[in-house]
């Protein structure tokens, strides 16, 4: 199909997959000055992820339309009249050996590529091709510009929320819908709460700790799986009495998230991760009653350099493994001697209290 954007003639063609190693130019920019180069240098890490992608979901994967620039000019024979299209419709030709550049699309070309080694017959697959006139270097690195530029990642919690494909995904979404605290105060679209949400949890934070929980039962049965989150976190929050407040309206959400870490994304995780041990444990839930001794506000001196810096709270994954080790100190649960040396900062706040 033959169209016009601004000022510029394109066309936009459906192309087999096979054909894409063959005449999709892979300029290797290593080397090059972001000045001197068309586009971002290819990242080698997503291409194996694309390329699984495909094989692993070969019925039902899909993608974008790949942009590209023709340098030598082609020939548009259009249909017959009379169809209405006023000739947009025709057959385009290429000049044999002509490399297309590629304005946007290059990690998709790369993981086709790498897919079609693996499994050739994805090679009578189709994908959406738009072809631009190539004018020149400053041209084609306005046309990445726009093309990249008002392009809005979607959050991890909505990611969360539509990938289908995901056990863990599933998994928690069918277990949130059934903890109260967590069907009525989490948060499914965005990554971060705004200081005035009346939410105490993200979807994003709740799939990490949920992933923490599951190890070595990411492929186990879903309904079994489920199972497991929502006994757990029933009886965690049973003895989390901060979160039963916000659910019962006693206590303003933004109001515990500004004196507490208790519903933090790193104490969330934290809990996940711990609970895999401690369920192995027959007295687990007499355990996890402990949790109600434990001090969460931010004033306290213990979080200090555990998942505190300077009255703020830190995620990585230091931070993560020290509250995850002094969670379990106050359940009387065995620590590692890694463990053991994350709370070593702590240990004269306790003598102290």
């Amino acid at each position: 199909m033959r169209g016009k954007l601004g000022s510029r003639t394109y066309y936009a063609c459906l192309m087999p997959m096979s054909a894409i190693p063959n005449l999709f130019k892979f300029t290797d920019w290593t080397g090059f000055t972001p000045e001197d180069r068309e586009q971002r240098v290819l990242n080698e890490n997503r291409v194996p992820e694309l390329r699984d992608y495909i094989n692993e979901n070969d019925e039902d994967y899909i993608f974008s339309s790949i942009t590209a620039s023709y340098k030598s000019e082609p020939v548009f024979d259009p249909a017959p009249s009379g169809n209405g299209l006023d000739g947009a419709i025709g057959v385009l030709k290429l000049k044999l050996g002509d490399e297309l550049i590629i304005n946007d699309g290059q990690h998709r070309c790369a993981g086709i590529t790498a897919a079609l080694k693996d499994n050739p017959a994805i090679g009578e697959h189709t994908i959406s091709i738009l072809l631009f006139p190539w004018e020149s270097k400053e041209r084609v690195q306005q046309m990445f510009s726009d093309l990249n530029r008002f392009v809005q990642k979607t959050s991890k919690s909505l990611d969360i929320l539509y990938d289908k494909r995901d056990k863990i995904s599933a998994a928690t979404l069918a277990s949130m819908d059934q903890v109260n605290v967590f069907r009525e105060l989490t948060d499914k679209d965005s990554t971060s709460l705004k200081s005035k949400s009346t939410k105490l949890f993200t979807l994003a934070a709740l799939y990490d700790a949920n992933r923490e929980l599951l190890k070595g039962r990411e492929d186990d049965d879903l309904i079994a799986n489920v199972q497991w989150l929502n006994e757990y976190w029933t009886v965690v929050a049973k003895h989390m009495p901060d979160w039963g407040k916000v659910l019962s309206g006693q206590k303003h959400a933004q109001d515990l998230r500004a004196e507490k870490i208790a519903s933090h994304s790193t104490v969330l995780r934290a809990l996940g991760g711990l609970g895999v041990e401690l369920m192995k444990d027959a007295n687990w839930r007499d355990r996890l009653a402990s949790l109600e001794l434990i001090d969460w506000s931010k004033k306290n001196p213990d979080w200090e350099n555990v998942c505190m810096v300077a009255n703020s709270v830190v995620s990585n994954r230091q931070a993560r493994a020290a509250t995850k080790a002094y969670i379990k100190s106050k359940l009387n649960m065995e620590l590692s001697d890694a463990e053991k040396r994350s709370l070593e900062r702590v240990e004269p706040h306790a003598e102290a209290a």
